[in-house]
Protein backbone atom coordinates (compact mmCIF):
# COMPACT_ATOMS: atom_id res chain seq x y z
CA UNK A 1 0.00 0.00 0.00
CA UNK A 2 2.69 2.46 0.58
CA UNK A 3 3.90 1.81 -2.66
CA UNK A 4 0.44 2.34 -4.43
CA UNK A 5 0.16 5.02 -7.14
CA UNK A 6 -1.74 7.98 -5.81
CA UNK A 7 -1.17 10.15 -8.45
CA UNK A 8 -3.09 10.66 -11.22
CA UNK A 9 -0.92 12.08 -13.24
CA UNK A 10 1.60 8.82 -12.85
CA UNK A 11 -1.50 6.74 -13.09
CA UNK A 12 -1.93 8.03 -16.67
CA UNK A 13 1.71 7.96 -17.49
CA UNK A 14 2.18 4.22 -16.34
CA UNK A 15 -0.97 3.13 -18.93
CA UNK A 16 0.93 5.42 -21.41
CA UNK A 17 -2.76 7.80 -21.76
CA UNK A 18 -2.79 10.82 -23.87
CA UNK A 19 -2.78 14.39 -22.14
CA UNK A 20 -6.87 14.72 -21.97
CA UNK A 21 -6.87 11.93 -19.47
CA UNK A 22 -4.64 13.44 -17.72
CA UNK A 23 -6.74 17.01 -16.87
CA UNK A 24 -9.55 15.09 -16.66
CA UNK A 25 -8.45 12.61 -13.92
CA UNK A 26 -6.82 15.41 -11.93
CA UNK A 27 -10.28 17.10 -11.94
CA UNK A 28 -12.31 14.31 -10.55
CA UNK A 29 -9.74 13.13 -8.24
CA UNK A 30 -9.80 16.33 -6.32
CA UNK A 31 -13.47 14.68 -4.89
CA UNK A 32 -11.99 10.87 -4.83
CA UNK A 33 -8.54 10.17 -4.84
CA UNK A 34 -6.65 8.10 -6.99
CA UNK A 35 -5.13 4.99 -5.01
CA UNK A 36 -3.96 1.72 -7.04
CA UNK A 37 -1.56 -0.74 -6.01
CA UNK A 38 1.08 -1.37 -8.38
CA UNK A 39 0.50 -5.35 -8.28
CA UNK A 40 -3.42 -4.38 -9.62
CA UNK A 41 -1.57 -1.74 -12.40
CA UNK A 42 0.32 -4.44 -13.53
CA UNK A 43 -2.76 -6.50 -15.06
CA UNK A 44 -3.54 -3.55 -17.01
CA UNK A 45 -3.16 -2.88 -20.86
CA UNK A 46 -0.95 -0.48 -21.12
CA UNK A 47 -2.24 2.40 -23.98
CA UNK A 48 -5.71 1.16 -23.66
CA UNK A 49 -8.01 3.63 -21.74
CA UNK A 50 -10.96 1.18 -21.87
CA UNK A 51 -9.23 -1.63 -20.25
CA UNK A 52 -11.59 -3.17 -17.53
CA UNK A 53 -9.28 -2.80 -14.83
CA UNK A 54 -8.04 0.78 -15.71
CA UNK A 55 -11.87 1.92 -15.75
CA UNK A 56 -12.46 0.96 -12.35
CA UNK A 57 -9.33 2.89 -10.76
CA UNK A 58 -8.87 6.13 -13.48
CA UNK A 59 -11.32 9.18 -12.52
CA UNK A 60 -12.75 11.05 -15.42
CA UNK A 61 -14.96 13.77 -16.58
CA UNK A 62 -17.99 11.95 -16.05
CA UNK A 63 -17.69 11.68 -12.28
CA UNK A 64 -18.30 15.83 -12.34
CA UNK A 65 -21.83 15.58 -13.90
CA UNK A 66 -24.57 15.46 -11.31
CA UNK A 67 -27.34 12.59 -12.62
CA UNK A 68 -30.69 12.61 -10.92
CA UNK A 69 -31.23 9.94 -8.21
CA UNK A 70 -27.42 9.40 -7.42
CA UNK A 71 -26.61 10.28 -3.89
CA UNK A 72 -23.79 10.88 -1.47
CA UNK A 73 -25.35 8.09 0.58
CA UNK A 74 -27.49 5.79 -1.58
CA UNK A 75 -28.01 2.59 0.56
CA UNK A 76 -29.36 4.39 3.87
CA UNK A 77 -26.28 3.67 5.52
CA UNK A 78 -26.34 6.52 7.68
CA UNK A 79 -30.00 5.98 8.65
CA UNK A 80 -29.00 1.96 9.71
CA UNK A 81 -25.95 3.85 12.38
CA UNK A 82 -27.11 2.02 15.39
CA UNK A 83 -23.33 3.27 17.49
CA UNK A 84 -19.91 4.71 16.32
CA UNK A 85 -18.83 2.39 13.28
CA UNK A 86 -21.79 -0.04 13.89
CA UNK A 87 -24.60 -0.55 11.03
CA UNK A 88 -27.84 -2.50 11.65
CA UNK A 89 -29.91 -3.27 8.50
CA UNK A 90 -30.75 -6.84 8.24
CA UNK A 91 -32.48 -9.10 10.92
CA UNK A 92 -29.44 -10.89 12.62
CA UNK A 93 -27.38 -9.47 11.07
CA UNK A 94 -24.49 -6.72 12.05
CA UNK A 95 -22.01 -4.67 10.21
CA UNK A 96 -19.14 -3.00 12.00
CA UNK A 97 -17.81 -0.02 10.11
CA UNK A 98 -13.51 -1.39 10.97
CA UNK A 99 -11.83 1.57 9.22
CA UNK A 100 -12.16 4.29 6.47
CA UNK A 101 -9.11 3.08 4.88
CA UNK A 102 -9.16 0.88 1.42
CA UNK A 103 -6.52 -0.82 -0.60
CA UNK A 104 -7.66 0.59 -3.92
CA UNK A 105 -9.98 3.77 -4.84
CA UNK A 106 -12.52 2.40 -7.19
CA UNK A 107 -14.61 4.98 -8.67
CA UNK A 108 -18.03 3.15 -8.02
CA UNK A 109 -17.39 2.96 -4.66
CA UNK A 110 -21.03 3.13 -2.72
CA UNK A 111 -19.14 4.79 -0.03
CA UNK A 112 -16.63 7.18 -1.51
CA UNK A 113 -18.72 9.96 0.34
CA UNK A 114 -19.45 8.31 3.75
CA UNK A 115 -18.01 10.37 6.21
CA UNK A 116 -15.75 8.33 7.59
CA UNK A 117 -14.16 11.56 10.19
CA UNK A 118 -17.82 10.92 12.29
CA UNK A 119 -17.38 7.23 13.52
CA UNK A 120 -15.38 7.78 16.39
CA UNK A 121 -15.81 4.25 17.11
CA UNK A 122 -13.41 2.93 13.94
CA UNK A 123 -9.80 1.90 13.86
CA UNK A 124 -8.46 0.66 17.34
CA UNK A 125 -11.89 1.95 19.27
CA UNK A 126 -14.44 -0.49 18.55
CA UNK A 127 -15.69 -0.99 22.27
CA UNK A 128 -19.25 0.69 21.59
CA UNK A 129 -19.42 -1.57 18.43
CA UNK A 130 -19.08 -4.32 20.65
CA UNK A 131 -21.28 -3.77 23.68
CA UNK A 132 -24.40 -2.76 21.07
CA UNK A 133 -23.69 -6.21 19.72
CA UNK A 134 -23.73 -7.65 22.69
CA UNK A 135 -26.72 -6.40 23.74
CA UNK A 136 -28.96 -7.61 20.87
CA UNK A 137 -29.40 -11.09 21.18
CA UNK A 138 -30.45 -11.31 17.69
CA UNK A 139 -27.06 -10.67 15.98
CA UNK A 140 -25.63 -13.85 14.86
CA UNK A 141 -23.20 -12.72 12.30
CA UNK A 142 -21.08 -9.71 12.21
CA UNK A 143 -19.48 -8.05 9.16
CA UNK A 144 -16.46 -6.80 8.53
CA UNK A 145 -16.26 -3.95 6.01
CA UNK A 146 -14.94 0.02 5.98
CA UNK A 147 -13.01 0.61 3.85
CA UNK A 148 -11.50 -2.72 3.81
CA UNK A 149 -10.91 -4.58 7.25
CA UNK A 150 -7.70 -6.55 5.96
CA UNK A 151 -6.14 -2.91 5.96
CA UNK A 152 -5.95 -3.34 9.47
CA UNK A 153 -2.91 -5.42 11.04
CA UNK A 154 -3.85 -9.08 11.82
CA UNK A 155 -3.15 -8.51 15.45
CA UNK A 156 -5.57 -6.30 15.83
CA UNK A 157 -8.28 -8.02 14.33
CA UNK A 158 -7.45 -10.98 16.01
CA UNK A 159 -8.39 -8.95 18.92
CA UNK A 160 -11.55 -8.00 17.51
CA UNK A 161 -12.33 -11.35 16.46
CA UNK A 162 -11.70 -12.35 19.99
CA UNK A 163 -13.92 -9.74 21.53
CA UNK A 164 -16.42 -10.93 19.29
CA UNK A 165 -16.66 -14.36 19.92
CA UNK A 166 -16.61 -13.60 24.10
CA UNK A 167 -20.30 -12.60 22.86
CA UNK A 168 -22.42 -16.35 22.86
CA UNK A 169 -25.22 -15.22 20.05
CA UNK A 170 -22.23 -14.33 17.30
CA UNK A 171 -22.27 -17.83 15.43
CA UNK A 172 -20.47 -16.34 12.23
CA UNK A 173 -17.93 -13.73 11.58
CA UNK A 174 -18.20 -12.62 7.67
CA UNK A 175 -15.01 -10.15 5.97
CA UNK A 176 -16.24 -8.26 2.87
CA UNK A 177 -12.69 -7.92 1.39
CA UNK A 178 -10.97 -6.12 -2.12
CA UNK A 179 -7.72 -6.85 -0.96
CA UNK A 180 -6.39 -10.48 -1.66
CA UNK A 181 -7.78 -9.21 -5.13
CA UNK A 182 -6.04 -6.10 -5.54
CA UNK A 183 -2.46 -7.20 -2.80
CA UNK A 184 -2.48 -10.98 -2.80
CA UNK A 185 0.03 -10.76 -0.60
CA UNK A 186 -2.32 -9.94 2.25
CA UNK A 187 -3.13 -13.15 2.07
CA UNK A 188 -0.29 -13.93 5.34
CA UNK A 189 0.28 -16.40 7.59
CA UNK A 190 -0.93 -14.54 10.52
CA UNK A 191 -4.22 -13.89 8.66
CA UNK A 192 -5.10 -17.59 8.04
CA UNK A 193 -4.10 -18.50 11.68
CA UNK A 194 -6.21 -15.89 13.21
CA UNK A 195 -9.19 -16.93 10.81
CA UNK A 196 -8.63 -20.59 12.02
CA UNK A 197 -8.18 -19.73 15.43
CA UNK A 198 -11.30 -18.46 16.55
CA UNK A 199 -14.55 -20.23 17.44
CA UNK A 200 -16.59 -18.28 14.80
CA UNK A 201 -17.21 -19.75 11.66
CA UNK A 202 -15.14 -17.87 9.04
CA UNK A 203 -16.14 -16.39 5.88
CA UNK A 204 -15.07 -14.16 3.02
CA UNK A 205 -16.52 -12.42 0.52
CA UNK A 206 -14.13 -10.51 -1.84
CA UNK A 207 -14.65 -8.52 -4.57
CA UNK A 208 -13.81 -9.06 -8.56
CA UNK A 209 -15.68 -7.85 -11.55
CA UNK A 210 -13.76 -9.21 -13.90
CA UNK A 211 -11.52 -12.32 -14.66
CA UNK A 212 -8.51 -10.48 -15.65
CA UNK A 213 -8.06 -9.79 -11.91
CA UNK A 214 -7.98 -13.37 -10.72
CA UNK A 215 -4.12 -13.78 -12.22
CA UNK A 216 -2.33 -16.89 -10.48
CA UNK A 217 -0.90 -15.03 -7.58
CA UNK A 218 -4.62 -14.04 -6.73
CA UNK A 219 -5.33 -17.76 -7.25
CA UNK A 220 -2.55 -18.64 -5.07
CA UNK A 221 -3.52 -16.46 -2.32
CA UNK A 222 -7.07 -17.42 -2.16
CA UNK A 223 -5.87 -20.93 -2.32
CA UNK A 224 -4.38 -20.94 0.74
CA UNK A 225 -7.59 -19.25 2.17
CA UNK A 226 -9.53 -22.04 0.95
CA UNK A 227 -7.22 -24.87 2.22
CA UNK A 228 -7.57 -23.35 6.01
CA UNK A 229 -11.40 -23.99 5.32
CA UNK A 230 -12.53 -20.68 5.31
CA UNK A 231 -15.72 -20.19 3.04
CA UNK A 232 -15.23 -18.16 -0.27
CA UNK A 233 -17.62 -15.98 -1.48
CA UNK A 234 -17.07 -13.02 -4.55
CA UNK A 235 -19.47 -9.86 -5.05
CA UNK A 236 -19.57 -8.34 -8.37
CA UNK A 237 -20.88 -5.33 -9.50
CA UNK A 238 -22.52 -4.77 -12.98
CA UNK A 239 -20.31 -1.53 -14.25
CA UNK A 240 -20.86 -0.40 -17.79
CA UNK A 241 -17.69 -0.95 -19.51
CA UNK A 242 -16.16 -3.35 -17.46
CA UNK A 243 -18.10 -6.43 -17.20
CA UNK A 244 -21.52 -5.82 -19.36
CA UNK A 245 -21.59 -8.65 -21.29
CA UNK A 246 -22.25 -12.61 -20.76
CA UNK A 247 -19.24 -13.64 -22.35
CA UNK A 248 -16.95 -11.65 -19.41
CA UNK A 249 -19.56 -12.30 -16.65
CA UNK A 250 -19.37 -16.29 -17.88
CA UNK A 251 -15.71 -16.25 -17.69
CA UNK A 252 -15.72 -14.20 -14.45
CA UNK A 253 -17.62 -17.19 -13.15
CA UNK A 254 -14.92 -19.73 -14.38
CA UNK A 255 -12.19 -18.38 -13.10
CA UNK A 256 -13.89 -17.66 -9.31
CA UNK A 257 -14.51 -21.45 -9.12
CA UNK A 258 -10.78 -22.34 -10.34
CA UNK A 259 -9.98 -20.25 -7.72
CA UNK A 260 -12.36 -21.91 -5.33
CA UNK A 261 -14.84 -19.08 -4.45
CA UNK A 262 -18.50 -19.15 -5.26
CA UNK A 263 -20.13 -16.85 -7.68
CA UNK A 264 -22.59 -15.15 -4.47
CA UNK A 265 -23.99 -11.66 -6.11
CA UNK A 266 -24.17 -9.49 -9.33
CA UNK A 267 -25.21 -6.22 -7.93
CA UNK A 268 -26.80 -3.58 -9.53
CA UNK A 269 -24.82 -0.25 -9.06
CA UNK A 270 -25.63 1.52 -6.56
CA UNK A 271 -26.60 5.29 -7.49
CA UNK A 272 -23.67 6.95 -5.70
CA UNK A 273 -22.96 10.05 -6.70
CA UNK A 274 -20.58 10.84 -9.56
CA UNK A 275 -21.12 6.45 -11.06
CA UNK A 276 -23.48 7.36 -13.18
CA UNK A 277 -21.86 6.45 -15.68
CA UNK A 278 -21.24 3.03 -14.76
CA UNK A 279 -24.84 2.35 -14.60
CA UNK A 280 -26.23 -0.31 -16.80
CA UNK A 281 -29.94 -0.90 -17.36
CA UNK A 282 -31.59 -3.39 -14.95
CA UNK A 283 -33.10 -4.97 -18.30
CA UNK A 284 -29.18 -5.80 -19.87
CA UNK A 285 -28.92 -7.10 -16.73
CA UNK A 286 -31.53 -9.41 -16.71
CA UNK A 287 -30.66 -10.57 -20.33
CA UNK A 288 -27.41 -11.51 -19.18
CA UNK A 289 -27.89 -13.33 -16.04
CA UNK A 290 -30.62 -15.53 -18.55
CA UNK A 291 -27.38 -15.99 -20.82
CA UNK A 292 -25.44 -17.03 -17.61
CA UNK A 293 -28.27 -19.45 -16.39
CA UNK A 294 -28.40 -20.95 -20.10
CA UNK A 295 -24.41 -21.46 -20.15
CA UNK A 296 -23.52 -22.48 -16.49
CA UNK A 297 -24.73 -24.97 -13.74
CA UNK A 298 -27.03 -22.99 -11.53
CA UNK A 299 -24.38 -22.72 -8.33
CA UNK A 300 -22.05 -20.96 -10.94
CA UNK A 301 -24.73 -18.49 -11.78
CA UNK A 302 -24.58 -15.19 -9.63
CA UNK A 303 -27.62 -13.51 -7.60
CA UNK A 304 -28.62 -10.55 -9.39
CA UNK A 305 -29.49 -8.09 -6.67
CA UNK A 306 -30.08 -4.25 -5.70
CA UNK A 307 -30.05 -2.63 -2.35
CA UNK A 308 -32.60 -0.87 -1.39
CA UNK A 309 -32.58 1.41 1.71
CA UNK A 310 -35.37 0.44 4.35
CA UNK A 311 -35.65 -3.23 3.02
CA UNK A 312 -35.39 -6.25 5.10
CA UNK A 313 -32.94 -7.96 2.70
CA UNK A 314 -31.17 -7.51 -0.79
CA UNK A 315 -33.38 -7.05 -3.58
CA UNK A 316 -33.52 -10.11 -5.84
CA UNK A 317 -33.94 -8.80 -9.47
CA UNK A 318 -33.17 -12.41 -11.32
Amino acid sequence: MQTAVRDPIELCHRLQLSAEFESAAIRASRSFPVFAPLSYIARMEPGNPRDPLLRQVLPLDDELLMEKGFTSDPVGDLAARRAAGLLHKYHGRALMITTGVCAVHCRYCFRRQYPYEDDRGIGARWADAVAEIQQDSSVEEVILSGGDPLTQGDAALARLASMLAEIPHVRRLRIHTRLPIVIPERVTNELVKWLRGTRLRPVMVVHANHPRELDEAVEAGLGRLADAGILLLNQAVLLRGVNDCAETLADLSHRLLDCRVLPYYLHQLDRVAGAAHFETPVEVGRQLVDALTARLPGYAVPRYVREVPGAAAKVRIV
